[in-house]
């Protein structure tokens, strides 16, 4: 599960895959409708699960979140994205 902010604006968009890095390079390039108009994106947080069914969870129910939590949760220990965008 990763969030994307949007270098435009600031928007925060929630997501699910299995290669964060191959995402946000589609993401950048255009191939998805709703993120196209807010490119460039940075990659700000990546949270990993043991299932597939449990990452979906997190992404819906992040979905419903506001932005103040997350960017509340964006800088919490469980953001395997580091500070320095580097993964670890």
């Amino acid at each position: 599960m990763y969030i994307l902010e949007s270098e435009l604006d600031g928007t925060l968009y929630k997501g699910f895959t299995t290669d964060y890095v191959q995402r946000l390079e589609e993401h950048n390039a255009g191939r998805s409708q709703y993120t196209s108009k807010k490119i460039p994106w940075k990659l700000v947080f990546i949270q990993e699960f043991e299932t597939k069914r449990e990452a979906l969870q997190r992404e819906k129910s992040l979905k419903r979140s506001n932005s103040t939590y997350l960017r509340w949760l964006i800088d919490q220990p469980i953001n395997l994205l580091r500070h320095d965008g580097s993964v670890g």
